[in-house]
């Protein structure tokens, strides 16, 4: 008898799971305050070495920031696969940027995290948390990817790890890069 109401709560969790399963970068449930097709918001990056410029700066580029914490599990788990499947193989192209920004930790855990991960690609600093939240809202978590096109646009937005959402953002940072540039057109 027993058995009965928990075999009915998990098919309900199911069926609810099931139902509210939307496409990615639509669905609001994720945390993001922006959403594709968004011009994305515009800040300061802070580098490790104390370097800063704004993100604005890389328009003409095919942008993919990444918000990661040395406490996030699931970015330790990502990170490898951005370093092998993305920065390395684009990291020469003058027409990619690939920026971390580390979520409310200071510069000497960030430089500890980025020697322990063993990625290669910059991480940058967001101490107070107001980068991440011009993309996503308070209490949203991290391990999130924008993928911003030449025109500073959102094109594509992930949450946590999915080997085919990663599958489906690396193929849409090939697919951006492989349109021509402005620089390009004009010659």
């Amino acid at each position: 008898m027993k058995k009965i109401p928990v075999l009915l709560f998990l098919l309900a969790c199911v069926a609810f799971s099931c139902k509210n399963r939307t496409a990615p970068a639509e669905d609001a449930s994720r945390g993001y305050i922006v959403k594709t097709g968004d011009e994305a918001p515009d800040f300061q990056i802070q580098y490790l070495d104390g370097s800063t410029e704004r993100l604005s700066n890389y328009r003409g580029k095919v942008v993919m920031l990444q918000f990661t914490a040395s406490w996030c599990g699931v970015c330790r788990k990502e990170m490898p696969s951005i370093e092998r499947d993305i920065w390395q193989k684009h990291k020469e192209n003058l027409d990619f940027a690939l920026i971390a920004v580390d979520y409310k930790e200071p510069a000497d855990t960030v430089q500890e995290f980025a020697e322990s991960i063993r990625v290669t690609y910059p991480l940058t600093l967001d101490e107070s948390g107001g980068k991440f939240h011009l993309y996503a809202a308070q209490g949203a978590g991290v391990t999130r990817n924008i993928i911003i096109n030449r025109d500073g646009k959102i094109a594509f937005l992930t949450r946590l790890y999915d080997p085919a959402e990663f599958a489906e953002m690396v193929r849409v940072i090939d697919e951006l890069l492989a349109q021509p540039s402005d620089d390009e057109n004009s010659r």
